[in-house]
């Protein structure tokens, strides 16, 4: 029987990050290799929640000048 495998690890204070899910199931591919991974990132809308997101659909994150609660050009996370 293939073993099935969720890898769905949750940011924790910036120790770890969604994006880890890949690194999990590529050591999880070198010892079973016949296994079926699911990567799922997961996040509790906190910190990593943007990292969670962008995994989760294939994305790639960028940086943008916007407007800040003053009015002020600020670098914001996209």
């Amino acid at each position: 029987m293939t073993p099935r495998i969720v890898v769905a690890p949750a940011p924790f204070k910036g120790a770890l990050t969604a994006a880890a899910a890949r690194a999990m199931a590529a050591g999880l591919r070198l010892a079973l290799p016949d296994a079926d991974i699911a990567r799922v990132p997961v996040a509790d809308g906190g910190e990593g929640t943007l990292d969670a997101l962008v995994a989760a659909r294939g994305g790639r994150g960028r940086a943008v000048t916007v407007a800040g609660p003053l009015g002020r050009p600020v670098e914001a996370a996209l």
